[in-house]
């Protein structure tokens, strides 16, 4: 695992790809709510999509604001509650 951002209000922890686990057969992201005391993880062929946007949105060299509304986009998907981290 491998945390590729953290700000004040994300964090976002990268595992590497597990062929013998399903859940990361294509790798997956946790992705972290810090003020909202939320997470998901993500795997399959989100995690694949998710990759190919951070990788587009990192080419356009954003402001930590700009990575914080993309990952706002996700916050849907946070429903599992921050118990320890």
């Amino acid at each position: 695992m491998n945390m590729i951002y953290n700000s004040e209000q994300y964090s976002v922890v990268e595992f590497g790809v597990d062929h013998e686990l399903e859940a990361l057969r294509f790798g997956g992201y946790e992705i972290v709510d810090k003020s909202g005391r939320r997470e998901a993880f993500i795997g399959g062929k989100l995690a694949q999509s998710f990759r190919k946007s951070v990788n587009n949105l990192i080419a356009s060299e954003p402001t930590m604001e700009e990575v914080d509304e993309f990952l706002g986009s996700y916050d849907s998907l946070m429903s599992q509650p921050v118990l320890l981290h």
